[in-house]
């Protein structure tokens, strides 16, 4: 059974000429990581408060751990009796409480104090933050508040936790080492998770599965490979990076295909006459950024176009604007 399933949701505000959510289903399996991700205005945040109870659905119905919390000719169950912990953007910690008391602030008051104890110690174990109770949130890192957090939300032992753009607050380098300490806490404590983030590379990183919604309807569900390497559309295809769009008949393809997608990273540069190529173009223009290079290729081929073809390492003397490059697509590696 899903742990969170929402069933043909929509929720329309008035003085919109289009609903914020429409007929929107969706199942987050026990111990999953889902993200949802979108271009603003595609319904992420409105899916999140429609989970968490701070907005009502226009119909459809929403259930956690198989008891329905909302629905029609159902009275919505209030926020805090959803069993969901909610980490926010801003981290929403007491600033007048130390980490222990930001802690330990969700648990029921009538727990023991022995169990609360043992609770805290559990989190802040599992989050890093031993021996940091007793400082207050401006006395640590944004990334030790987001763990401040988390630490917070687990703390009750949710059914699910939600995670509102959790990692928006930091700079690059800390965001890359936040996703993996995110990822690797919520699978220690085996809690089912949904991570709502503009930001596709959080999706691709953290996630088990990702919802990837438009104008408040979803327009694919599947893993991170599925969704970067096999997007469903073009909204998809374009939402997850850089795509070359070819015209039908690209790349040796039967026009029965439709148009061709293909990420930069898959062209490569070959020589000729000792291998076939796929496509022939001249070089416009070229980017360096250390690790890579992008060159922009102008197709001499009937279906004409312009690609942009990534390749790893220092650039190359034949890449230089004006010459003649000689291009196929890369073979997908064994499974």
């Amino acid at each position: 059974m899903p742990v969170l399933s929402l069933a043909d949701v929509t929720k329309h505000y008035p003085g919109t000429p289009s609903p914020a959510l429409s007929k929107l289903t969706l199942d987050v399996r026990e111990g999953e990581i889902l993200s949802v991700t979108g271009e603003s205005g595609s319904g992420k945040t409105t899916l999140l408060r429609l989970i968490a109870g701070l907005e009502i659905p226009d119909s459809g119905s929403i259930a956690i751990s198989g008891k329905p919390v909302c629905g029609p000719h159902l009275s919505p169950t209030p926020p805090e009796h959803r069993g969901i912990g909610m980490v926010f953007q801003s981290y929403a910690l007491f600033p007048h409480l130390s980490i222990r008391d930001n802690v330990l602030y969700g648990l029921p008051r009538s727990l023991p104090k022995k169990d609360r104890l043992a609770i805290l110690a559990s989190v802040l174990g599992l989050t890093g933050l031993c021996g940091f109770e007793k400082r207050f949130p401006h006395e640590v890192s944004g990334g030790q508040q987001q763990r401040v957090a988390l630490a917070r939300a687990l703390a009750p032992q949710p059914r699910i936790i939600l995670l509102d753009e959790p990692f928006s607050n930091l700079d690059a380098t800390l965001r890359q080492q936040l996703r993996e300490d995110v990822g690797r806490i919520l699978r220690a404590a085996r809690t089912t998770a949904l991570l709502v983030t503009h930001d596709t590379r959080d999706a691709l990183a953290i996630s088990d599965r990702i919802a990837v919604l438009k104008s408040g309807r979803l327009q694919q569900l599947g893993s991170p490979r599925e969704i970067y390497g096999s997007p469903a559309n073009e909204i998809t295809a374009a939402l997850f990076g850089r795509m070359n769009f070819l015209p039908p008949g690209a790349l040796g393809r039967p026009l029965a295909a439709g148009p061709v997608w293909v990420r930069p990273e898959h062209l490569e540069f070959i020589p000729l006459p000792s291998q076939p190529a796929d496509l022939t173009g001249m070089v416009l223009r070229t980017h360096f950024y250390g690790d890579r290079q992008e060159v922009v290729v102008s197709c001499n081929s009937p279906q004409g176009g312009t690609l942009e073809i990534s390749v790893l390492g220092d650039p190359l003397a034949s890449f230089r604007p004006g010459s003649r490059v000689h291009l196929r697509q890369k073979a997908p590696p064994n499974p």
